[in-house]
C-alpha cells in the first residue's frame, strides 16, 4: 500500500519556466538573493580565521565591506570552467546564471562568510526558498575541532531559531561523508573531498513578516596547512503557492522537472495510488489534462536535510517569448554576445547559421564578415509555443594594413625615403615607439628618424584597431678615416685590419690581398701599398677608411729618442714604432735610477710620462721592448729617451 508523504508543499513548476518566459511570475525572491545580477548586492560578505579553543572549533568573522577577491568569487554560467579537484561546474546547473565561491584552495586559517537576512512579506504564510552548495575539503586528519569545514546557518532571526532541516556543519574527518567522493586530482599527499551540486528546501511556511538569515561560512584548518571552500546558489523563485507548471497547447509532450541537486526523486499521481517515475525529469504524452496535479517526493543526501514533497499543477497557458537580444556592434570579427541566458525547457535555433559559435544556443557568440540579421527561433522543449525574433549584428572591418613607399632601411643622405600610409578612416594618430607623434593624423606619413611606428585607426562606427608595426632605420654616414702605416715585411703576411662599422666592407685595390671582402685581409707583397677601405651599412651609407702598407726587408722595433707629455697631442706618449712586428712581448721604461716606471704589453698602449698619476721631471730614460715578428723571429731592443718638459 503507498503511503501519502508528509510535508507536502507546491512549489516548482515544469523546468521552471514560470521565471522569466511566460506571462504567469511565481513569487519574487528579495533583490539579489540568486546573485543574478552578478554582484553581491545586498549580501554581507565576511573574512577571518579558524582557530581551536579547549577542543572547540572557532571561526572568527568580521564584515569585509564587501567581496575580496580570490575569497568570494563570481562565476557566470557561461564560464564552462570546473572545479579543478571535484571536475564539477563552478556554476550551479539550476539555471541561474550566476553562482559564487566562498574560499579558496590556498591554507593559513583563513575563514569566509556570505551572508543575507530578509522579511517575508506579513501576507505570505506559505513560503520556501531552495539554496543549492557543493563543498571541496582537504582532509588532514586532524583532530575533529582542528579539521576544514562548511557551516551553514539558516536562522528565523525573529523567533532567535534555527532552521535545523535546512542548517549544516560539514566536517571531513577519517572516513567519506555521504554524497562526498574522494578527488583523483588532490595535487599532493592529502585526501581532498569532494561534494557535487546538492539541494536543500527551505520550508518558511507560516512565518509571514519573520525575518530569516542565511549564512554560509567555510574555514581552513586551524594548523595553517589546510584548506576548505565551497560554492553557493540560490535559486530564482521564493514561493510555495504554486503557480503551475505551465505547458503549451501545441506541444507534444510535457517534461515536468523537480529541483535539481536531490540524491532522490518520487514522482506520484494526485491520490498516491500510483508510482510514475524515479527520475527528476517526469515526461507526459499525450498531454495531460490541463489542470493535472502530479506530486514528486525529494530526498536530501543522508544527513542533509529533511524529505519534501512538492506538489506540481499542470496548466496549459505557456508563453515563449524569443529574445534575441539587442542590435550589437562587431568590431574587426571580435566575438560578440547575442541573445540571452538559457532558460530550462526550452529549445533554440538561429538562423542563419553563419558566424556564430553554435546555432542551438540561446546566446552564441557572432563574428559575421558582413551585417547579419539573425533570427532567433524559440520553442517550447514540448514543440509548441514557436516564437520568433530578430538582432542585427553589424559588421564593421578597418582594414588595418600597413603600407611602405620606399625604404625601412636607407641612409640620411642618399636621397631615399619612408612613408607609411594607411586606408583612410574617421580618426588617424600616428605612434613612433609607443608614443603619440603629435600633429600627425593623415593617412600618410612620411617618416624622418629611426623608430618602431603603427597607427591607431578608429572608424564612423567608433571600432577601433591598430596596425602592424613597422621598424625604420635612418643612418647618418661616419667620415672615413686614416689608418696607422703598417709596416710589411717583403713577401712575408701581415694582417691588416678595418673597422667594423658597417655591414660590408670592400678594399680597392686588392692588390697583395688574400681576400678584398673581409675585416682582417692578409697582405703579402712586395712594394708599398695605400689601400680605399669601403664599409657599407645595411641602409646604404658609405664610409671610406685608408691603410698604407709600407715595405720594408727586414722586421725591426724603434722608439723615439724623445717625447713631450704636455697634453698637445703631439708626441705625448712614449710607444714603439713597429716595423714587421706581430706583437710585442713587452715594452719597459725605467727612470735613471733604474726603476720600472712603466710596462705594457700592448704597442698601442704608450706611457704618457706619469707615475701614479703624477707627470715626471725631464731626464733620460732607458726602454727595453721585446717582440715577435712576422717571420715568427724574436726581435729584442734597448736606448734611450729623452722626456722633454
Amino acid at each position: 500500500m503507498l503511503v501519502r508523504p508528509l510535508g507536502f508543499r507546491f512549489i516548482l513548476s515544469a523546468v521552471m519556466l514560470f521565471f522569466g518566459c511566460s506571462a504567469v511570475k511565481a513569487q519574487e525572491c528579495p533583490p539579489n538573493i540568486d546573485f543574478e545580477t552578478g554582484t553581491f548586492d545586498n549580501w554581507t560578505c565576511y573574512i577571518g580565521s579558524a582557530g581551536e579553543s579547549n577542543g572547540v572549533n572557532q571561526i572568527s568573522l568580521q564584515p569585509s565591506g564587501g567581496p575580496i577577491p580570490g575569497r568570494h568569487t563570481m562565476f557566470s554560467a557561461n564560464t564552462g570552467e570546473v572545479d579543478e579537484y571535484g571536475g564539477f561546474p563552478v556554476s550551479c546547473p539550476n539555471g541561474s546564471g550566476h553562482s559564487i565561491r566562498l574560499g579558496n584552495n590556498s591554507a593559513g586559517t583563513q575563514a569566509e562568510g556570505i551572508s543575507y537576512t530578509f522579511t517575508i512579506p506579513a501576507n505570505r504564510n506559505v513560503y520556501s526558498l531552495i539554496y543549492y552548495y557543493a563543498v571541496v575539503f582537504q582532509d588532514p586528519n586532524h583532530e575533529i575541532y582542528q579539521q576544514p569545514r562548511l557551516e551553514i546557518e539558516i536562522t528565523n532571526v525573529t523567533d532567535g531559531s534555527v532552521i535545523y532541516c535546512s542548517s549544516f556543519t560539514f566536517i571531513p574527518y577519517g572516513s567519506i561523508l555521504p554524497g562526498f567522493f574522494e578527488s583523483p586530482n588532490p595535487n599532493g599527499d592529502t585526501p581532498v573531498w569532494c561534494k557535487d551540486w546538492s539541494a536543500v528546501s527551505i520550508n518558511l511556511d507560516g512565518n509571514a513578516g519573520k525575518t530569516i538569515r542565511l549564512f554560509f561560512k567555510t574555514a581552513d584548518c586551524t594548523f595553517r596547512r589546510h584548506f576548505g571552500y565551497a560554492y553557493v546558489d540560490v535559486n530564482s523563485e521564493c514561493s510555495s503557492e504554486f503557480v503551475g507548471s505551465m505547458y503549451c497547447r501545441d506541444d507534444t509532450v510535457v517534461n515536468v522537472t523537480a529541483p535539481y541537486g536531490y540524491q532522490s526523486y518520487t514522482w506520484y499521481n494526485s491520490t498516491f495510488t500510483q508510482i510514475l517515475g524515479r527520475q527528476q525529469t517526469i515526461s507526459f504524452s499525450p498531454l495531460p489534462v490541463s489542470g493535472t496535479t502530479y506530486a514528486v517526493v525529494i530526498s536530501p543526501y543522508d544527513g542533509y536535510g529533511c524529505p519534501d514533497t512538492l506538489f506540481a499543477k499542470l496548466v496549459d497557458s505557456l508563453t515563449v517569448i524569443s529574445n534575441a537580444g539587442k542590435d550589437v556592434l562587431s568590431c574587426n570579427k571580435d566575438p560578440v554576445l547575442i541573445g540571452a541566458n538559457s532558460k530550462p525547457g526550452l529549445s533554440y535555433n538561429w538562423s542563419p547559421s553563419t558566424g556564430l559559435s553554435n546555432p542551438q544556443l540561446p546566446n552564441p557568440l557572432a563574428t559575421p564578415d558582413v551585417t547579419t540579421m539573425y533570427v532567433l527561433t524559440t520553442s517550447h522543449d514540448g514543440g509548441g509555443c514557436i516564437d520568433k525574433d530578430t538582432v542585427v549584428v553589424t559588421a564593421s572591418i578597418i582594414d588595418n594594413t600597413l603600407q611602405l613607399k620606399g625604404k625601412e632601411m636607407y641612409c640620411s643622405d642618399s636621397g631615399d625615403s619612408a612613408v607609411l600610409g594607411v586606408q583612410p578612416v574617421q580618426t588617424i594618430q600616428w605612434y613612433r615607439d609607443n608614443r603619440v607623434i603629435g600633429g600627425f593624423n593623415q593617412s600618410s606619413y612620411k617618416v624622418r628618424q629611426s623608430g618602431s611606428y603603427y597607427a591607431m585607426l578608429t572608424n564612423k562606427d567608433g571600432c577601433f584597431t591598430t596596425t602592424e608595426t613597422r621598424r625604420i632605420v635612418i643612418d647618418d654616414p661616419k667620415p672615413g678615416i686614416s689608418y696607422p702605416v703598417a709596416y710589411a715585411v717583403v713577401n712575408l703576411p701581415l694582417d691588416l685590419k678595418a673597422r667594423k662599422i658597417g655591414d660590408t666592407v670592400l678594399w680597392n685595390p686588392g692588390i697583395w690581398l688574400d681576400s678584398r671582402r673581409t675585416y682582417n685581409p692578409i697582405f703579402k707583397g712586395t712594394a708599398e701599398q695605400l689601400y680605399t677601405v669601403d664599409l657599407k651599412t645595411q641602409s646604404g651609407c658609405v664610409t671610406v677608411d685608408t691603410q698604407l702598407v709600407k715595405t720594408i726587408k727586414n722586421a725591426d722595433i724603434y722608439v723615439p729618442n724623445a717625447f713631450s707629455p704636455n697634453d698637445d697631442l703631439r708626441n705625448d706618449q712614449l710607444r714603439p714604432i713597429l716595423r714587421g712586428i706581430k706583437h710585442i712581448n713587452f715594452f719597459r721604461v725605467y727612470n735613471r735610477w733604474g726603476q720600472l716606471v712603466f710596462e705594457t704589453h700592448d704597442a698601442a698602449h704608450g706611457w704618457d710620462g706619469r707615475v701614479n698619476g703624477i707627470l715626471q721631471d725631464a731626464q733620460v730614460l732607458v726602454w727595453m721592448v721585446e717582440g715577435v715578428g712576422i717571420d715568427n723571429q724574436t726581435y729584442a731592443r734597448k736606448g734611450t729617451t729623452v722626456l722633454v718638459r
